[in-house]
Formats: structure tokens, sequence, C-alpha cells
């Protein structure tokens, strides 16, 4: 199983220099999950920078994975985590999920260098 969060995201769709590390887990859509904390960052930037048309297509292509919405178990979880790793509120939801569904977590955000469980990559100009 597979999470790539808003950072990843945001990179693909934008055809970034990292886009193509974050494309295999993004196309194995049978093994992602989409955190919906995730679906909702995501959304907010493209709406901001690019209009509601592509924020809709960008929605749906994240939903075509299972979208995990944000539940009490996982809010104790990402609490716990937050606190131990010191992660801003976001990104400890988005790891807790993906623990929580035995996932890989795959990113270019540096708050997650050297955490178990996750494939970073660094971002590139």
């Amino acid at each position: 199983m597979n999470v790539v969060d808003s950072s990843g995201w945001l990179e693909y769709f934008a055809s970034g220099s990292n886009s193509s590390f974050f494309a295999p887990p993004i196309l194995d859509v049978a093994r992602l999950v989409v955190p919906s904390i995730c679906l909702q960052e995501v959304f907010r930037r493209t709406l901001h920078l690019r209009g509601e048309r592509d924020a809709l297509q960008v929605a749906a292509q994240m939903q075509q994975g299972h979208l995990v919405p944000h539940n009490g178990k996982i809010a104790l979880a990402a609490a716990r985590i937050g606190y131990d790793l010191k992660l801003p509120l976001a990104d400890s939801i988005v790891l807790a999920t993906a623990r929580e569904h035995a996932a890989m977590l795959w990113t270019q955000d540096a708050d997650f260098k050297g955490v178990a469980g996750v494939r970073y990559v660094a971002k590139r100009p």
C-alpha cells in the first residue's frame, strides 16, 4: 500500500522535477491510500493556483484511490506521532494514516526525512 503526501501530489500534477518519483504510487490506484486531509490540501492549492475546473479534475484523480476519512483512531495516533516526531498537524495525520494502512509514505517534505516507513526525495528546483 502507498500514501502520497500533498507535496507529492502537487509535484506530480505540476509535472515538476520529482514527478517521476511520485508517478508509480499514484498510478497504482489499487494500492493507493489517500488521506482526506491530502485531498483537502491539494484541492485548495489547485483551486488557488489553477481554478475550480482543474481542482475538480485533480480531486477526481485522487479519489480513484482508497479515500480515508479522518477518524478518532487516526486522530489519536496522529497526536502521538506529532508529539514524538515534532511534526506539524497535517503531516502527523498523513503519517498516521499511512501507518494505519501499513502503507509506504512517499514525500518530498523534509519534515519526513529519516522517518521509518517513508520514501523521501529532496525537492529539486
